[in-house]
């Protein structure tokens, strides 16, 4: 299998002493990449072990104490580092003592990467933040560029979201760009090529992976969950109401709130706040709602209709945008939206910098709309994207 774009940034990262924490959600092709790193560090003559937690012989003796390591692997001789792979390093009891320790006594004889397929087990288990001591990496779904690559369009992939699309390319990337819209990006997705097999998929993926994400939070109520998740994927780009979710759910605030945070932490939304002058604001109003894998997204919305027989293809080009930008910026601190109490509203300000507003097509958008932003704002340029000129888009315009 083609490795993932991110498999360079960990071969670099490999001759750092800091631990590797490789963070994504399930099913993104966390193993594979761990194991083609093994490969390659393997073929520069590198000492390597690989331990997948998901065996219990490895996680009792680990939990027991993280020097039970060395009953498994050598310690290294002074001099020469060994590489040790963790998978699912989230199923220890206490991950963050077990990485600490071994970091602490062991580096550099000791080099650790490691997977957890959630950070919401991340917050809850590190006692211990381990500053200073790791760095950690996300493995998102594939963006489009990532699905060109994958599909064997590498001719094609450094034209997007470039400042150059030859318009040679622009009926195949139509129908490929369609496809990634309805379909997303999990690996597996991305390779089948029945419509009929890729629906399959992700009905598993909802079905096992996400009620997999459910059962290891220990939350109570699955279906509601589920039921959230489904409510989301209709108000993409909304105002998300946990209060009005609590009413039509018949549960409570904290409920909601819990579960927004384990749908963020698992990587299967992402919030983004609004833009205010002051930060105790942005703070205290609602956010909006995006899935960060738009096959996921569709099956949720029960819709596969072609991006052009659609009535929310607006909504749905919107998410893409956003999944666009988290590949380049931080959702927590560079991705924001601008509304008012009079509802002028611009879709996405990125770094407090530069604004986008997305309209499925140009003729939606009013300009007179945007008047009051652009006078508040005289500094921050507003752009429009389409479905037509969203491919020609550099999100790294301005950096």
């Amino acid at each position: 299998m083609k490795p993932r774009f991110l498999l360079n940034k960990l071969i670099d990262h490999s001759k750092e002493k800091e631990i590797t924490l490789l963070l994504g959600a399930r099913q993104t092709g966390k193993t594979t990449l761990l194991k083609q790193l093994e490969g390659y560090l393997i073929k520069q003559r590198g000492t390597t072990s690989f331990f997948s937690l998901e065996d219990r012989t490895y996680l009792d003796a680990f939990d027991e104490h993280p020097k039970n390591l060395f009953q498994f692997i050598p310690l290294p001789e002074p001099g020469k580092t060994s590489f040790i792979f963790i998978d699912e390093v989230q199923y220890l009891k206490d991950p963050s003592n077990f990485l600490k320790l071994i970091y602490d006594e062991h580096t550099p004889q000791i080099k650790l990467i490691v997977s957890g397929s959630s950070s919401f087990y991340i917050d809850k288990k590190f006692k211990d933040s381990l500053a200073g001591r790791k760095r950690i990496f996300h493995l998102p779904t594939m963006g489009f560029r990532e699905f060109l690559y994958f599909r064997d369009y590498e001719n094609i992939m450094d034209y997007v979201h470039s400042d150059f699309l030859p318009k040679l390319y622009l009926n195949d990337l139509k129908a490929l760009f369609s496809e990634y819209l309805i379909y997303g990006g999990y690996p597996k997705v991305v390779t089948t090529s029945s419509l009929k097999k890729k629906k399959a998929v992700l009905k598993e993926l909802a079905s096992s992976y996400v009620k997999k994400d459910i059962e290891e939070a220990s939350l109570r109520f699955p279906e509601i969950y589920l039921n959230m998740l489904k409510i989301i994927s209709r108000q993409t780009g909304s105002l998300l109401n946990p209060n009005s979710i609590s009413k039509a759910l018949r549960i409570q605030y904290k409920t909601v709130e819990l579960y927004l945070y384990v749908m963020q932490k698992s990587f299967h939304i992402g919030l983004i706040k609004p833009y205010y002058e002051s930060a105790a604001t942005e703070l205290r109003k609602m956010k909006k709602a995006y899935f960060l894998d738009l096959g996921l997204r569709n099956f949720f919305a029960s819709n596969f209709d072609s991006i052009l027989l659609r009535d929310d293809r607006g909504e749905l080009l919107e998410n893409y945008v956003f999944r666009l930008f988290t590949d380049h910026y931080d959702i927590d601190w560079d991705i924001k939206f601008w509304r008012t109490q009079k509802k002028h509203e611009v879709d996405f300000l990125i770094q407090d910098k530069r604004a986008y507003e997305v309209k499925f097509s140009a003729n939606l958008f009013k300009p007179y709309k945007y008047k009051f932003f652009k006078n508040k704002y005289p500094g921050i340029p507003l752009k429009l994207l389409t479905y037509d000129n969203v491919l020609e888009f550099d999100p790294d315009e301005a950096d």
